[in-house]
C-alpha cells in the first residue's frame, strides 16, 4: 500500500515532533479521526505527562489526552523511532537570535536528527513560521543527500500553523489550513495529509508562497498593532482616550478593523514572525520599512508603561524606586498560560530594573515559569482589598476573565491600565 492509499485509509501512522501548543492539538485531532499518533519531543517531563493522559497546557483538556493515549497515542523522546511514521508534522520553535536574526537552529537540530531514520515512502510537513525558502533551501538537502527524489520517494510540504490558543471559537479543524508542496506530486499528498484533519485545506503553488502567507498574516497584525500603539501615544500627549476613538471608529460598516493597543507584543509569533522577512529581504536588496517601524513601536511600550508608571508615582508624591507594585497577568494575552514573549515580563524586569518592588498575579500561572532569558523566583498573589490596598500602584498587563475588576477598581490606590479594561473617567486610573 503506497502512502496515499495509507492517508486514505486512515492507516498511515502520524508522527509530530514538539510537542507543544501547535503539536498537541494536531496529535489530539489526527488521533480522534482515527490516525495513529507518535509523538517527539526533547522534554522528557512532557513526554511523562502525556504518556500518563495529562495535559501540560492549561486550554487543552486532560480528558483529550486520556482519550488519546486510549486511542494508542504515545510520545517518545526516541526520535530512531521516526520510521514508523507515515507522516512526519514538524512542529517546532523558531526564535530570533539576540541579533534579530532567524534562528532556525530547531529546524536544523531536528532534521540532523532524523535524517539517518528518514525512509521512502514518507511525507515531511514543516508547519514551523519561517523565511520563504527554508523548506527548499534547507529541508529538502537533508532528504536529497540520501539520495531520496523528492515527489517520488519521498515528500515535502510545508503547512504553517495556525493555532490560536485559549480561542474559543476557533479549533484545529475548523481553521482553514494553507498547504504548498515541493512538487505537485507532494502537494497531492500533503492535501490528502491535512483533509482528513480540517475542514478546509487551502492549497497554494508553491512551498515559499505557503511560508510567506504566514508572515503576511503576522506582519498584518504587527503592523496594524504598532499603528494603534503609535496612536495611543499621540492620544495620550492630547488627553484623548484612545479606546474612545477606536470604538467609535469600529461604528463604520466598512473600510475600518478595529485593533487595540497594550504594554507592547507578545507570543510565539507576532513579534517574531515579520523579522524573518525582514532577514529575507535583505538578501533582495530590499528594505521592510513598515515591518521595522512597527516593530520598533512595540518595542518601545514596555519602557513607554513603565514611563506612565513613575509619572503616576510621582504625582502622588512617590517615588519608582523601593516602590510596591503589582502586575496583573504575565501571560501574553487573556486566559492562557502561554508567557513567551509576553511584555508584562518586560515591564516587571523594567520595574525591577529601577528598583521597584514587583510581585505579580495571575491565575494561570501559580508560579514563576522557567524560561530561557527572564527570571523572577515569584509565586502569584492572590487578590483580596487587604492585598491590593498594600501596593502603591497596581499594574493591568493582562486582562484575564478571572479577575475581579471591581474588586480591583475599589480597593487599589492607584491602577495604570495598559488593557483599556476601565472604560470612561476614575480617578484611580490612569490609562496607559
Amino acid at each position: 500500500m503506497n502512502l496515499l492509499e495509507k492517508l486514505r485509509s486512515k492507516s498511515a501512522r502520524i508522527g509530530i515532533i514538539g510537542l507543544g501548543y501547535v503539536g498537541i492539538p494536531l496529535a489530539v485531532r489526527f488521533s480522534e479521526i482515527g490516525f495513529g499518533v507518535l509523538g517527539f519531543d526533547i522534554d522528557q517531563e512532557r513526554v511523562s505527562t502525556l504518556n500518563a493522559g495529562k495535559s501540560p497546557i492549561e486550554h487543552i483538556a486532560s480528558s483529550d489526552i486520556t482519550q488519546m493515549v486510549a486511542n494508542k497515542f504515545e510520545a517518545t523522546t526516541d526520535f530512531s523511532r521516526i520510521g514508523e511514521a507515515d507522516a512526519i508534522i514538524i512542529c517546532v520553535p523558531t526564535p530570533l537570535s539576540k541579533h534579530r536574526e532567524p534562528d532556525l537552529s530547531f529546524i536544523t537540530g531536528t532534521m540532523e536528527t532524523i535524517a539517518p531514520y528518514i525512509r521512502s515512502g514518507q511525507v515531511i510537513s514543516l508547519e514551523s513560521t519561517t523565511w520563504p525558502g527554508t523548506t527548499e533551501e534547507v529541508l529538502k538537502p537533508y532528504l536529497t543527500k540520501r539520495d531520496f527524489k523528492v515527489g517520488t520517494d519521498i515528500y515535502l510540504v510545508y503547512s504553517p500553523e495556525r493555532e490560536d490558543p485559549g480561542n474559543p471559537n476557533f479549533t484545529t479543524r475548523t481553521i482553514p489550513k494553507v498547504v504548498g508542496g515541493t512538487t505537485p506530486q507532494c502537494m497531492e499528498v500533503g492535501l490528502e495529509l491535512y483533509g482528513h484533519a480540517v475542514d478546509r485545506v487551502v492549497p497554494v503553488t508553491s512551498t515559499q508562497a505557503a511560508e510567506l502567507v504566514k508572515l503576511l498574516e503576522n506582519i498584518h497584525r504587527a503592523v496594524n498593532i504598532g499603528l494603534v500603539n503609535e496612536m495611543k501615544t499621540i492620544a495620550d500627549r492630547m488627553s484623548i482616550d484612545i479606546y474612545e476613538v477606536i470604538d467609535a471608529a469600529a461604528t463604520k460598516p466598512f473600510g475600518f478593523t478595529p485593533y487595540y493597543p497594550g504594554p507592547g507584543l507578545g507570543g510565539h509569533c507576532i513579534p517574531i514572525d515579520p523579522f524573518y522577512l525582514t532577514w529575507k529581504a535583505r538578501e533582495f536588496g530590499l528594505n521592510t520599512h513598515f515591518i521595522e517601524l512597527a516593530g520598533d513601536t512595540n518595542r518601545n511600550m514596555p519602557a513607554w508603561v513603565v514611563g506612565k508608571v513613575a509619572n503616576t508615582l510621582n504625582d502622588r508624591q512617590k517615588a519608582l524606586n523601593g516602590a510596591r507594585i503589582l502586575a496583573l497577568g504575565i501571560a501574553y494575552k487573556k486566559d492562557v498560560d502561554d508567557v513567551r514573549e509576553s511584555p508584562s515580563i518586560m515591564v516587571m524586569e523594567l520595574l525591577r530594573d529601577k528598583g521597584a518592588l514587583v510581585d505579580y498575579s495571575d491565575p494561570h500561572a501559580p508560579t514563576f515559569p522557567k524560561m530561557r532569558e527572564h527570571h523572577f523566583d515569584l509565586s502569584s498573589v492572590e487578590l483580596s482589598p487587604e492585598t491590593l490596598a498594600s501596593y502603591d500602584c497596581v499594574v493591568l498587563l493582562t486582562d484575564h476573565s478571572e479577575f475581579d475588576y471591581e474588586m480591583i477598581l475599589k480597593h487599589a490606590p492607584v491602577i495604570v491600565d495598559t488593557r483599556g479594561k476601565y472604560r470612561g473617567s476614575h480617578d484611580s486610573v490612569v490609562k496607559a
